[in-house]
């Protein structure tokens, strides 16, 4: 029912300027994630991410959903205007009644066990507005597909696994640290770590992600080279058309499994949570601007590193890219090993998995590894 609702509101994928449909999606858009935002100054304790609230300001957050309420309401009232269908406005206003009645910016958010399950909200609302802002205007300056829509089809299933990738953080860093720290333990060598703590910084940083990229390559290669893991990573593949929020597709088992593997390396070799945390920035950039649909030239550059035109060839159901450029960050890595896509056109023509028989929806695709193959 609730699925329904939401197509409904959201059926139309048609933004035109001048007819209220864009004003009207973003918005809702504002308003879901003040009403969240309200939500975890709430429950901060079960809603809100350790490591990263850390790092931000709540007087500013505040601030944030101030300016987020008020720009709702106006593109709000704008969409009763300028469009004949109201749903959108109304949708939108029905969010910011309801966060503003819990509270709105002024719920007070006091002391709080830190050690408490959590699921990552914060993270959810400040990525999901961060990624929004930066990735939609790229892709609409820059784009590889100018025909392609923002809401292309498929983008509600994404969106899903998008939230729910978010939301199970806390899980995923707990089984991770858990494998990690247990498991490989013993291989800890404080000469070795040693060693690197005494590398300079930009040394230090090309190390961090060369060894993450060489994990990632060989366990990127297995799940296409290893029929049952395929299962798992053919949802990963399934998306036939790329954008910033196709790569969010993904099967939570692959999400645990890959965290794990790339994280050891680093645990091991013992890098600073300084260096840690600046390669999960470009981590995290470079994971969404390669799905991106966007067309930006690197020159001899492509053959160093990873770009949006080498991933591109990655997601391609062409003949001559399957289970090639397996490398999440150095590109050279699959020139090295013989797995580069080479001699073919700029841009690959289709997208998907060959066959196209993965189903749609977030929920149907990770169900879909666990059920007898045909």
């Amino acid at each position: 029912m609730l699925k329904h609702a939401t197509k409904k509101i959201f059926r139309t994928s048609h933004l035109q300027i001048g007819e209220g449909n864009i004003s009207g999606y973003i918005a809702c858009f504002l308003a879901i994630l003040s009403c969240l935002g309200v939500l975890a100054f709430h429950f901060p304790e079960y809603l809100t991410t350790p490591e990263l609230r850390k790092s931000y300001s709540v007087e500013f957050l505040r601030q944030l959903m101030f300016v987020a309420l008020i720009i709702s309401g106006s593109l709000g009232l704008l969409n009763f205007v300028r469009n004949t269908n109201k749903r959108l406005g109304a949708t939108a206003w029905f969010f910011i009644i309801l966060a503003i009645g819990f509270g709105g910016p002024n719920v007070e958010v006091n002391d709080f066990a830190d050690n408490t399950p959590y699921i990552g909200l914060d993270w959810f609302i400040l990525d999901l507005l961060g990624s929004t802002l930066i990735f939609i205007l790229i892709e609409k300056l820059l784009p590889h597909r100018k025909e392609q829509k923002i809401l292309r089809s498929e983008w509600r299933g994404d969106l899903n696994h998008f939230f729910v990738n978010h939301l199970i953080v806390g899980f995923v860093l707990l089984v991770t640290n858990h494998f990690v720290h247990y498991g490989f333990g013993w291989a800890v060598s404080s000469t070795l770590q040693g060693y690197i703590a005494q590398m300079p910084f930009i040394l230090q940083l090309f190390l961090i992600i060369l060894v993450a990229d060489l994990m990632q390559y060989w366990t990127h290669r297995a799940y296409h080279e290893v029929p049952f893991l395929w299962r798992f990573h053919g949802v990963h593949h399934s998306a036939k058309e790329m954008d910033w929020l196709a790569g969010s597709r993904q099967h939570i088992l692959e999400i645990l499994v890959t965290r794990s593997l790339v994280l050891t390396p680093i645990f091991v070799l013992g890098f600073s949570q300084q260096i840690i945390s600046l390669y999960v920035i470009i981590v995290g950039f470079q994971a969404v601007f390669n799905h991106a649909n966007v067309n930006v030239k690197f020159g001899w550059l492509k053959y160093f590193m990873v770009t949006p035109q080498f991933h591109h060839w990655h997601h391609a159901s062409d003949k001559a890219a399957i289970d090639r450029n397996y490398a999440a960050h150095f590109s050279f890595l699959d020139y090295l090993f013989g797995t580069a896509v080479k001699g073919q056109a700029e841009w690959p023509k289709e997208y998907g998995v060959v066959g196209d028989y993965m189903p749609v929806g977030m929920l149907k695709q990770q169900i879909y590894p666990f059920k007898k193959q045909k």
